[in-house]
């Protein structure tokens, strides 16, 4: 087989994959394709978690054609029995001749043991088509696998003097409604929203998925940071659809109390001074299965999370207006004096949102 049909092949699965982008967590987004030379057998992708595989829906779309048939898949097959079967096997009793795999897993109980069973079977195995591309589907599921840690995604929004709100605190709306219709779809395809308690007590945000063009499937883990456990009992987020953490280092318990609903839950993490410990907060969240963490707080919080090294992605959403130096900015870096403590970025991505650019970063220490 060409590689220019591995790739045209592997670039329609990473299609199928993008397809369960709103939907898969905790699981990673998968595609797969089953062709014979240039002639497509069967298509699937993995749609949510805890339904079949993207494997098995090819597989049962092809029929008996898979015998003998290569199939391009954008993960790994898993070789473990979960809540579902392992598809390698599945794979091997369809009789398939080759498989091509854009990544291995990262997933410590997959990690190799899946192509292994694949080439024992005498099945001819091929990786590292459009792997690039494969990982940048899954950030999230990937370096939650490897590290334990979820992928922490900063999203801003700013007017051209970089002000994300008047000196009042009034910041409705900076962006117009394309951008903020961008930021609910980057909502939908996160595992949580999360922000601080200062946040919370000036806004009352909902931090929910609204979009009358996308079903939701799930609404996002709502993460509170309130080291001291301020949480007033009647903010609206405590009661509105999807679950609620508040993670806090008090061990008040009759404020906890105080807060409980049926999917809110209060869990008392280590301190780091007068605050939580940043990094002890998203090795919860990992332990939690969550893959992407979208971030959408003040100064304080995105400026320490950035100081400490925790923050994988800026999502920076730049409207054409000037707010004046009184309004307040975007991150609190204290002790900033000389250039030479600058905070790199590397900017991946810049592209206009309806009136207003969307600017992808990194931190130069992330790359």
């Amino acid at each position: 087989m060409s590689a220019a049909t591995d790739h045209a092949f592997m670039a329609r699965a990473l299609a199928l994959a993008r397809r369960g982008l709103y939907s898969t967590d905790p699981n990673p987004r998968v595609g797969c394709v089953l062709a014979r030379g240039e002639v497509t057998l069967g298509e699937g992708w993995h749609e949510r978690a805890g339904s079949p595989h993207a494997e098995i829906h090819a597989l049962q779309q092809a029929g008996a054609a898979a015998r003998g048939a290569t199939a391009y898949i954008t993960l790994e097959p898993c070789c473990y029995h979960g809540r579902t079967p392992p598809c390698s096997a599945a794979l091997i009793a369809a009789g398939v001749a080759r498989v091509v795999v854009a990544m291995e897993d990262p997933n410590p109980l997959v990690a190799g043991q899946g192509l292994q069973a694949l080439r024992t079977a005498g099945i001819e195995v091929s990786t590292g088509v459009l792997g690039a591309q494969a990982e940048q589907l899954n950030p999230g599921f990937v370096k939650r696998m490897r590290t334990g840690l979820p992928w922490v995604r900063v999203k801003l929004a700013q007017s051209l003097d970089g002000r994300t709100a008047m000196a009042s605190g009034e910041s409705q709306w900076i962006t117009g409604p394309s951008a903020r219709a961008d930021v609910q779809r980057l909502r939908a395809r996160s595992s949580a929203i999360l922000t601080g308690i200062d946040t919370v007590l000036a806004d009352d945000p909902a931090l929910t998925v609204r979009l009358d063009d996308l079903p939701v499937p799930r609404q996002p883990l709502r993460v509170i940071l309130d080291s001291r456990l301020r949480m007033p009992p009647t903010a609206r987020l405590l009661d509105l659809p999807g679950a609620t953490r508040i993670l806090t280092g008090s061990h008040d318990g009759a404020r906890a109390v105080a807060l409980q609903r049926e999917r809110v839950a209060v869990m008392v993490l280590p301190l780091a001074g007068e605050r939580l410990d940043l990094a002890a907060a998203l090795r919860h969240l990992g332990e939690l299965g969550m893959n992407e963490i979208q971030v959408e707080a003040g100064a304080t919080l995105n400026g320490a999370l950035l100081a400490a090294g925790l923050v994988d992605e800026l999502v920076l959403y730049l409207a054409p207006h000037l707010m004046g130096d009184g309004a307040r900015g975007l991150f609190h870096l204290p002790g900033l004096a000389r250039m030479e403590q600058r905070v790199g970025l590397t900017i991946r991505d810049v592209r206009a949102v309806g009136s207003d650019w969307r600017i992808t970063a990194v931190p130069r220490t992330s790359q």
